[in-house]
């Protein structure tokens, strides 16, 4: 039997990351485009126009850091459509420390 192998010559990096109150999405340097509900994200979607903007790069291009909303995204992640693993506790927790 035969089975299907997927070998990636060039494993694709993060060059954009746009945010809107709906969605993220990043252009890959091989010229695809994700986009994910922004939903999938809670401390994403809890942000601030200007908390969701100042992001930076990790890995190489292979995840997204915010630092104001200690808040990791890989790209791992968006590719195989994996939301947040968070537990709600946890986002509450969070959620309560920005209030005070």
């Amino acid at each position: 039997m035969n089975s299907l192998t997927i070998e990636l010559l060039e494993v694709p990096t993060i060059q954009q990351v746009t945010i809107t109150d709906e969605s993220l999405s990043v252009d890959l340097s091989d010229g695809r485009t994700i986009s994910v509900p922004l939903a999938w994200y809670p401390r994403l979607l809890q942000g601030s126009t200007e908390e969701r903007s100042s992001y930076r790069f990790i890995g190489g291009g292979s995840g997204i850091h915010w630092n104001e909303l200690d808040e990791d995204v890989s790209l791992k992640n968006l590719i195989f459509g994996q939301p947040s693993g968070e537990s709600q506790k946890s986002f509450q927790r969070w959620l309560e420390s920005r209030i005070q």
